[in-house]
């Protein structure tokens, strides 16, 4: 069995710090620039400089994403951005395009150099040429079962890592190469600004009756033909560990900080309670199962891990997630009198029961005792998203401590 990572997503500094404390090995995180998830928040370099900081701090490791499909114009500001990179120092580069891996390897050799997923890897011989050009890991396509993986690592030379997504949402297109998004809003998915078009509504129009919408009713709402159900792989993490992967990936990096922090808390104990023994993972496997469904999600496949999905990985009567709790904020540090600051998520109240969420894996009942503003006054409620607000509750929460609330 090979040493094995926890990779996790995050779209700020805030969620990467949660993300550390919760569980991770190693987080992946976009800049302002160049990576496939443009609607993210992602990171200024400010932002990007702490975060390495915090992660390193706790022995977790960054990866920056440059994963883009490059035009022309776009490589002259690469090698600016990958100049400051090499001051910045995260752990490693996760490309796609070879214009681009190139540039990495010239202006910053001493950071890692990860290949992409946009960039197909469906085989051993792809695998070998990416690493005689360098490349430490490669990230392998969604469209590859167990078997596959099982065959590639036993081509490829040991030193070349093998990282796979195991939990999250799934493209409808090959390997996330979506055309949808460019065609109908010009807005190019492979340079980072999807519009996620796989989630619409459709109808079919036949040849000889353009203009004519025939819709395709699963219930009253219509159809979703191409709404995927979303990856996880928490019931078989043996099989994963089995299978000569190094790194296992989280999709997510649009995702909040509640569900970065449940998928990495429960993804962790389930990957250390199978290493310390079988017997123990299968015992806990209810309570893995009953955190990871608190997440919000769209119900759950195990994507080509055990062979071609069939019709039963889409969903087609709706494009809704299902939602287990509702975020409400992340514990600040306590003061004297026993408040502590958060930045509320959503509305919660006096008198209300919520729940704390630690990273051990406890979540414990709390009653709201008080709640301040900014300028200490006393308030019933927290209508306004994202106030800052000063909270009592009959339990004292750690920093970092995540508040929910159960959602029946």
């Amino acid at each position: 069995m090979r040493e094995t990572e926890l990779l996790v997503p995050a779209s700020s500094l805030e969620v990467l710090k949660v993300a550390v404390i919760y569980g991770a090995d190693a987080v992946y995180i976009g800049g302002e620039v160049y990576g496939l998830r443009a609607k993210a928040k992602n990171f200024s370099k400010e932002d990007m400089i702490e975060g390495i900081r915090f992660a390193h701090e706790h022995g977790v490791k960054v990866y920056v994403t440059a994963n883009i499909l490059a035009h022309n114009g776009d490589l002259e500001g690469v090698k600016e951005y990958f100049k400051e990179l090499k001051e910045i120092k995260p752990d490693a580069l996760i490309i796609a395009d070879p214009a681009i891996f190139m540039l990495a390897k010239e202006i910053c050799p001493e950071i890692e150099r990860h290949v992409s997923t946009q960039a197909n890897n469906t085989n051993y011989g792809t695998y070998k040429f990416w690493y005689d050009l360098g490349a430490k890991r490669v990230v392998s396509a969604r469209e590859l079962s167990l078997e596959e993986i099982k065959e590639i690592r036993a081509n490829i030379p040991d030193d070349l890592e093998i990282e796979t997504f195991i939990h999250g949402a799934m493209c409808i297109s090959y390997s996330g190469r979506c055309l949808l998004s460019n065609y109908f809003t010009g807005r190019d998915a492979n340079q980072g600004a999807c519009t996620h078009p796989c989630r619409w509504k459709y109808a079919v129009v036949e040849e000889q009756r353009p203009g004519e919408y025939l819709p395709v009713y699963e219930n009253e709402r219509g159809t979703y033909i191409f709404n995927s159900k979303d990856l996880c792989m928490i019931e078989h993490i043996p099989d994963l560990l089995s299978s000569g992967i190094d790194s296992f990936k989280i999709e997510g990096r649009m995702k909040t900080a509640l569900y970065v922090a449940t998928v990495a808390r429960t993804y962790r104990k389930a990957i250390d309670d199978c290493k310390e023994s079988e017997d123990k993972y299968l015992a806990n496997l209810d309570w893995y199962k009953e955190q990871i469904a608190a997440c919000t999600y769209r119900q759950f496949t195990t994507g080509f891990f055990y062979g071609k999905p069939s019709e039963e990985s889409q969903i087609y009567d709706n494009n809704t997630y299902n939602i287990g709790y509702t975020y409400l904020g992340i514990a600040g540090a306590v003061n004297e009198d026993g408040y502590f600051e958060i930045e509320q998520r959503n509305k919660f109240s006096v008198g209300e029961t919520i729940e704390i969420m630690k990273p051990n894996g406890d979540n414990i009942d709390v009653e709201v005792l008080g709640i301040k503003n900014e300028e200490g006054e006393d308030m019933e409620s927290c209508p306004h998203p994202k106030q800052k607000l000063f909270i009592k509750l009959n339990v004292t929460p750690d920093e970092f401590d995540i508040l929910r609330r159960n959602e029946p």
